[in-house]
């Protein structure tokens, strides 16, 4: 298997003895992850039992169903990233259960339905070159296919600095006339030129290439205490502070919260997560079962509260480039190198290391910088189109839970580099001579208008999208902050 984690710190598993038992592809995929992490992965674990094709876990998914055009037939991937979605899943559930850790709700949870889930909650569907939500498109430069993500005001008030001509996009702010003037002023300029112009003004995008040839690790990390020792304080269940917003990061808690951790979810009180402004059954989806912490960031009791805080957590998990963290007067590196420092989780667009920790990602374009676009196009390479829903976020949000969960376990604080490009690439590159043969697989429209994936003896229909049961909904914005305050004698 392609190299997993990039770091010069031992092994955090060293010595567990986990791993799930199959012979499918995501049981493969979840071994080669801990035996990347360094656990004792044992061969007789992976007894032969019913495999899945790969193929037929794209297809029932739900993610297959939102790749390809709006009028035409749902596409299959050469890769196989729902196996790998299930298999990620299916490695956190091993280091749970050896940790002694709840783990039943997880041991249920097909990992790779979390490629679909959004898109059941906000019933989305497959549009081609427009991101099934709407905000990222997949445009023709003068050479080459890029997509550029406008989900936020400031992004269409950049367009003409970015385009360096009045187009008149902005008074049209995500209608149609405004990505059409949008789409002629990105036809005249080359893609590269237009992708280092956005990334300096901040918005988000990338050029559409296919995956490199060398995967990138899934996993960097930048600094650990591992010179000392193991972390003295443990709590059970492991403490998480949740700074992170949207999707990739409140997973990853998500995740930790069914593997037995307590998790706070910590916000400014005057700029939020800005997922609470969306529709609420997926906020509610990601952050059920967590507590609600609030504090004004720009006052200094606000801030010492946040920085006390992040010192009590094992597990800290953001997804703010490293700048705004400054900004508060935090120093992820430095808190981790402290005694008894936190297992630190950075989730970003493209890692932290400069000058990629300044760039801007979400999931659609960060998933086309790995060649997400390319390999759904399959052989029409000259006609991409976005693959699945923001499909980087739930890839990398799954695997960063493994991530934090195996250190923390380890006692070994540690910041963890987990970027939303690097996942993707990392899934798309999967070594095929480690992983089981696969049947070939085509696509046939039934009788009744529905599409069924055939990959040698197995046949399934394409599945809509559906969520994983909902277990309550997200406590209102700051409403155990008094709680936790005086649990923890904040200074606020």
């Amino acid at each position: 298997m392609a190299q997993t984690i990039e770091t010069a710190s031992r092994s955090p598993l060293i010595g567990m003895r986990c791993g799930p038992e199959g012979a499918d592809v995501a049981s493969c995929y979840a071994r080669s992850l801990l035996d990347g992490l360094g656990a004792d992965v044992d061969d007789a674990m992976s007894a032969p039992r019913s495999a899945r094709d790969p193929a037929i876990e794209w297809a029932t998914s739900g993610a297959m169903d939102l790749t390809g055009e709006a009028d035409g037939p749902p596409r299959l991937v050469a890769s196989p990233l729902a196996s790998c979605a299930r298999g990620a899943l299916g490695a956190l559930t091993s280091v749970a259960a050896a940790a002694g850790l709840q783990h039943e709700t997880l041991g249920v949870t097909d990992g790779s339905l979390l490629l679909g889930e959004r898109a059941a909650t906000l019933a989305l569907r497959r549009r081609g070159r427009i991101s099934p939500g709407g905000s990222c498109r997949l445009l023709r430069a003068s050479d080459g296919w890029i997509a550029v993500n406008l989900a936020r005001e400031e992004d269409w008030s950049s367009v003409n600095a970015w385009l360096e001509a009045d187009l008149g996009a902005t008074a049209g702010r995500g209608s149609e006339a405004g990505w059409n003037a949008v789409a002629e002023g990105v036809g005249q300029l080359p893609a590269e030129a237009l992708v280092d112009r956005a990334r300096t003004l901040g918005m988000p995008a990338a050029w559409s290439e296919p995956p490199v040839s060398v995967p990138p690790p899934w996993l960097r990390v930048h600094a650990d205490a591992d010179d000392r020792g193991a972390s003295t304080r443990h709590h059970r269940p492991p403490l998480v502070v949740d700074l992170s917003s949207l999707w990739a990061g409140p997973l990853c808690t998500r995740l930790l919260g069914l593997a037995g951790a307590r998790v706070l979810k910590v916000e400014s009180l005057t700029r939020p997560d800005g997922a609470r402004r969306g529709p609420a059954g997926f906020f509610d989806r990601m952050h059920s079962g967590k507590q609600s912490v609030a504090f004004d960031f720009r006052s200094d009791a606000g801030r010492a509260a946040l920085r006390s805080l992040v010192e009590r957590a094992d597990i800290v998990v953001e997804s703010a480039r490293p700048r705004a963290l400054a900004q508060l007067g935090i120093d992820a590196e430095a808190c981790v190198r402290a005694s008894g420092g936190p297992v630190w989780v950075s989730l970003t667009g493209y890692g932290r290391a400069e000058p990629y920790g300044g760039w801007v990602a979400f999931g659609d374009d960060a998933a086309v910088a790995a060649g997400a676009a390319h390999v759904a196009a399959g052989k029409d390479v000259t006609s991409p189109v976005f693959c699945g829903d923001a499909i980087a976020d739930p890839l990398a949000g799954s695997h960063a839970a493994l991530a934090a969960l195996a250190y923390y376990v380890a006692g070994r604080p540690a910041l963890l580099d987990v970027s939303l490009r690097s996942v993707v690439a990392h899934v798309l590159g999967c070594d095929a001579d480690r992983l089981p043969p696969r049947a070939p697989a085509r696509v046939l429209e039934t009788s009744n208008g529905r599409f069924e994936v055939h990959a040698g003896n197995q046949r399934a229909l394409v599945a809509a999208p559906r969520a994983l049961p909902l277990r309550g909904s997200a406590r209102p914005l700051g409403a155990d902050t008094t709680a936790v305050a005086a649990e923890f004698g904040l200074p606020c």
